[in-house]
């Protein structure tokens, strides 16, 4: 339960405090009207993220990789547009807002499609890897995946309750700065995309700026809690200085009664922020420290490929392989043989939910690191749910062939 409940905040947390400023900028910056803009853009998000979850897991036509690579290429091409469009408002004041309000809320609804699939997915992977049809540990990690959920809603809202009571210049001066870092973020992930499809020639800059942003990717969510701690700073200040005139007894009890709504929310922001800090960090080292991954073991590698000969890996445990690459990545594979069968489950020691945590055997099964999901080993080497990505391998003459191209196309997948 813990697992997925802190899987989902930090899958989710960045995306819940952006859409929150971006909706309170909205509202302080276009007129009444521009509300449809929001409630499109988080319909079409939610629409557009469900179709994706679907397509991921029960079908092979989605490239996980490039279709991050499409989102983020024009989630940064409308954040250009809008800074452009805004800034031209009081020029051509129709044109200017009509513009950079689409341009948010397209923003708003790539952050949902990045977001949302692997969350909305969560029941059917949880469903699919359970040996029966409903256990108390299924219901045990929905229930986790549920509260990470209520808790970024709140979260979202508390910042957008927080945010709307600013003044316009202070929204727009906090989205900017949120969706800047969120961009850098974007950067980093086209760059290691680019690098992994072979679109441009890797060099040492760029391996660095993707080894530093894969490495601690924590650091930009970090980023985006602090940036949401100045809304509650600013009218905690702001508190200390109020001085609003009034004419009676009930103009004062209102004033009292708005500041008395401003404390609870900006307590509210820093309470979800408090919480969630502590679920990403205390009880995720908590929760992680007790599991171990088996050690890599060797095989041979001759015309750029792997070999794992069937007398390595006929015992019926897992067998965890791996390629070292020119960058300092281990891309690691597994390999256990199928009860009853002659056949071998193979693929990658991560899954598209839970990245490169990579997995580990119990009691005869194999189970996910991250999350603790219960692997059907039958269904291994098989696309879908929290089973390890699929690779590309051959058989000949009593030997796994793992070509070391296959590996490198998911060379972003591992840190």
């Amino acid at each position: 339960m813990l697992k997925y409940l802190i899987s989902t905040i930090e899958m989710l947390l960045t995306a819940s405090v952006n859409v929150a400023l971006v909706f309170a900028y909205i509202k302080l910056a276009y007129t009444n009207k521009s509300r449809i803009w929001v409630y499109a853009s988080l319909i079409t998000g939610f629409v557009s993220a469900g179709i994706m979850a679907y397509l991921k897991n029960s079908t092979k036509i989605v490239d996980t990789a490039m279709c991050n690579f499409v989102i983020f290429v024009i989630s940064l091409a409308m954040l250009v547009v809008f800074f452009v469009f805004a800034a031209l408002r009081r020029k051509l004041p129709r044109v200017g807002a009509a513009v950079s309000l689409t341009a948010l809320s397209v923003i708003t609804t790539a952050m949902l499609l990045y977001a949302l699939p692997n969350f909305l997915a969560y029941p059917y992977t949880i469903w699919l890897n359970e040996s029966m049809m409903f256990s108390t540990n299924m219901l045990f990690k929905l229930i986790g995946a549920v509260f990470g959920a209520l808790l970024m809603l709140l979260t979202g809202i508390a910042v957008n309750r927080g945010a709307v009571r600013l003044s316009k210049m202070q929204a727009f001066v906090i989205m900017t700065l949120a969706l800047s870092v969120n961009a850098v973020r974007q950067i980093t992930v086209i760059i290691n995309v680019m690098l992994t499809k072979r679109f441009v020639k890797s060099n040492s800059v760029l391996f660095n700026i993707v080894k530093f942003s894969t490495n601690y990717a924590d650091l930009f969510i970090y980023a985006a809690m602090v940036i949401a701690l100045i809304i509650p700073v600013i009218l905690f200040i702001r508190g200390f200085r109020v001085n609003e005139p009034y004419d009676n007894p009930a103009q004062k009890r209102k004033i009292k009664k708005k500041w008395k709504v401003i404390r609870r929310w900006s307590g509210a922001v820093v309470s979800c922020l408090v919480v969630s800090t502590v679920f990403i960090t205390a009880v995720k080292a908590y929760v992680n420290k007790g599991v171990e991954l088996s050690p890599v073991e060797h095989a041979p590698i001759h015309d750029d490929a792997i070999y794992v000969s069937f007398e390595m890996v006929e015992d019926g445990h897992l067998h965890r392989f791996a390629y070292n690459t020119d960058k300092g990545k281990e891309i690691r594979f597994i390999v256990i043989k199928k009860p009853n069968s002659s056949q071998y489950g193979i693929g990658l020691d991560a899954c598209d939910i839970c990245g490169e945590t990579g997995y580990y055997e119990k009691d005869g099964q194999v189970v996910c690191k991250l999350c603790d999901v219960v692997m059907n080993i039958n269904t291994i080497g098989f696309k879908g749910g929290c089973n390890p990505i699929v690779i590309d391998y051959r058989i000949e003459n009593g030997q796994i062939i793992v070509p070391i191209s296959a590996l490198l196309e998911h060379e972003s997948e591992f840190k």
